[in-house]
């Protein structure tokens, strides 16, 4: 009995973390997408690497190339009539070399005489210490690559840790406002295992079935506003709860209840006969 309740309260909370993983995601992906989060990320990562904050000099000339934004010919950044989510290395590298060069002759030589007179001692330093250990442009060009992609992969891990905390936020203002309090689910499947019973797969979206599951579930306001007191303070604990599992992702959460209805169905090893079975001998 203590394992079957187990894996329902499993099943349950399982059930519950992964829906709200995945509501917190596709709030997630819609604030990206409609504010440009990659994109302005990116953009901010090119004014950071060539150092131009302003974007008024050469990270203006890289990034309004064709190879990099096709639609990108304006002299200021909120003229941009479109900011592209990903470039690639090697596009960035030849889009660097063109506006150092100036539409110049085509030749290494050529190219580090266009390094020397960069103005930015920043920028000149980090192309100079390229430029030595390369032989030829195309050796070059996949120094520089080599780098740009160096310098997205810091941003990128700035990036997710910053959308780590969108998604806590995300999960804990759902949280709150549905009332998911991972304390009290606990205490409530744990008494009430039937609760979770019904459920007999991982979700891969919200659909009907779904919600209907997770309305079943001990979620929701019963009197608002609550009453400040120590229950108060469990429930704030239970809502931390719910917003902290979020972050591990829907997949591992559905990962996790398709396990335990597995363990489910299986059900338990049958005893084993003590006693000893006579064995038959073939006739001769």
């Amino acid at each position: 009995m203590l394992g079957s309740t187990v894996l329902e309260v499993a099943i349950g909370l399982s059930f519950c973390f992964g829906s709200v993983a995945l509501i917190v995601t596709t709030l997630q992906e819609a604030l990206a997408s409609i504010f440009r989060l990659r994109a302005n990320t990116l953009l901010a990562g090119i004014k950071t690497m060539l150092n131009d904050p302003d974007f008024s000099r050469l990270a203006q000339a890289v990034y309004t190339h064709p190879l990099v934004n096709p639609h990108g010919g304006a002299d200021h950044e909120q003229d941009l009539k479109a900011k592209p989510s990903y470039i690639e290395p090697l596009h960035f590298a030849i889009a660097l070399m063109d506006s150092i060069q100036k539409n110049g002759p085509a030749t290494y030589e050529a190219l580090g005489a266009a390094i020397e007179s960069i103005p930015d001692p920043q920028v000149k330093r980090a192309m100079q210490g390229l430029y030595r250990r390369a032989a030829d442009l195309q050796q070059f060009q996949r120094l520089v690559a080599g780098w740009f992609d160096n310098a997205m992969q810091r941003m990128s891990g700035a990036y997710k840790r910053k959308q780590l905390l969108i998604s806590f936020l995300l999960s804990l203002l759902l949280a709150v406002f549905l009332n998911i309090d991972s304390i009290h689910l606990f205490r409530t499947l744990w008494l009430h295992p039937a609760l979770a019973a019904h459920i007999s797969g991982a979700p891969g979206a919200l659909d009907q079935a779904t919600v209907d599951a997770l309305m079943a579930l001990p979620i929701g306001w019963e009197k608002f506003p609550p009453v400040l007191g120590s229950e108060f303070l469990l429930q704030v604990s239970g809502w931390l709860v719910t917003a902290c599992t979020t972050l591990f992702g829907a997949p591992f959460w559905f990962d996790m209840l398709q396990r335990a209805v597995q363990m489910r169905g299986t059900g338990s090893k049958p005893a084993e006969s003590t006693e000893t079975q006579p064995v038959a001998l073939p006739a001769t």
